[in-house]
């Protein structure tokens, strides 16, 4: 049978990835070795013996000539939006530039919603109830967590910790508790807060951690230190983590990035202009993630705050409708070097794209 390489794999550091799937192939093991091999034109699938080759295609490394990946998925993660409003404006986040208009997501529109991610429930392994607004702020977090949690969906949340009030964390646990929360934060230096936040609310936020980390808010509970990964930042990451030592918080370093273009802060990208090859953003974002604004519609990708590479409407078609729809399959063949993506592609401007 004639094979060749599944265009959805993509490689990493960690070694060869397949969306569709979730298996991982490691550096030094025989498969890694192979697919490498046929990658690079070393060796062709007709040099395979029977065994290997049957693997790899059971596995779907391999797949025969022709064979349709882009409209395929295997939904893993939801930012789901429920709202357009922050409290903040920070240096790195495009809300400080370009602050959106007060939206709410329609109720109705939630339930449908999370009815139809039942569906996929067993691949998914979190839902965000948030993008680039501050998810406290809706007053209706509690009962949203509950509706998602009563339908046996994992729910996360990130925050900036100042809508964490002991009434808030007490209404979580109750409904949740949830899959996955964390704290942005990028320093307990309160001028140096106030100066990147826009806000002189450091010590609302400390308060509230403190008393959020005496509970079982989440499965796993973070502090994010955003910084750039320098001295600064490490010493940042230091003094977090020993004035919330003991917590139920664990504190991590989180580097920035430039939000695609979006924000002068963070990593940037040194070549536009490469070949793409696949998406290493907390797994691949055309396969695996799905991005629902306030107003229903979908986006490819997080970094797209202007909302300008829209793959679907869940007011006009269903979750899976617009998984496997033709504008995410377009996407999908430009991240992954299967057709020439245009030069203002969101992908070419992305610290998390792979790259040839």
């Amino acid at each position: 049978m004639e094979v060749g390489v599944n265009p959805a794999v993509q490689r990493s550091p960690g070694g060869f990835y397949n969306p569709l799937t979730g298996r991982w192939l490691a550096p030094g093991t025989e498969g890694h070795r192979v697919l490498d091999a046929l990658r690079e034109g070393r060796i062709g699938a007709a040099d395979l013996g029977d065994d290997v080759r049957g693997r790899l295609l059971e596995q779907e490394w391999l797949l025969p000539p022709g064979t349709d990946v882009w409209h395929r998925f295997r939904l893993r993660v939801v930012a789901l939006e429920t709202h357009t409003v922050c409290n903040q404006a920070c240096v790195f986040c495009p809300v400080s530039h370009s602050p959106r208009a007060a939206y709410f997501m329609e109720d109705d529109l939630f339930e449908s919603v999370a009815d139809q991610l039942v569906e996929f429930r067993d691949t998914l392994e979190a839902i965000f109830l948030m993008n680039y607004n501050e998810p406290t702020l809706d007053r209706r977090l509690g009962t949203h967590v509950r509706m998602l949690a009563g339908r046996g969906l994992p729910v996360a949340i990130n925050t900036n910790g100042t809508g964490l009030t002991p009434r808030l964390v007490e209404e979580l646990v109750e409904a949740g508790p949830l899959r996955f929360l964390s704290i942005n934060l990028n320093t307990i230096d309160r001028e140096r807060y106030r100066r990147e936040r826009g806000k002189d609310q450091l010590e609302l936020v400390l308060t509230n951690l403190d008393h959020a980390g005496r509970f079982p808010v989440a499965e796993e509970m973070v502090i994010a230190v955003l910084g750039d990964g320098d001295e600064r930042h490490r010493a940042e990451v230091e003094a977090i983590g020993r004035r919330f030592e003991g917590s139920r918080f664990e504190v991590r370093d989180h580097r920035l990035m430039d939000r695609a273009g979006h924000v002068e802060a963070g990593q940037k990208v040194v070549d536009p202009a490469a070949p793409l090859r696949g998406c290493d953003n907390l797994g691949s974002r055309p396969f695996e993630h799905l991005h629902v604004s306030p107003r229903g519609r979908c986006v490819l990708c997080c970094e797209d705050y202007d909302e300008d590479w829209v793959v679907g409407d869940l007011t006009r078609q269903s979750v899976r409708e617009v998984l496997e729809g033709e504008p995410l399959a377009r996407f999908r063949r430009w991240a992954y070097g299967a057709g020439e993506a245009p030069p203002e592609f969101i992908c070419r401007g992305c610290i998390y794209a792979l790259r040839a």
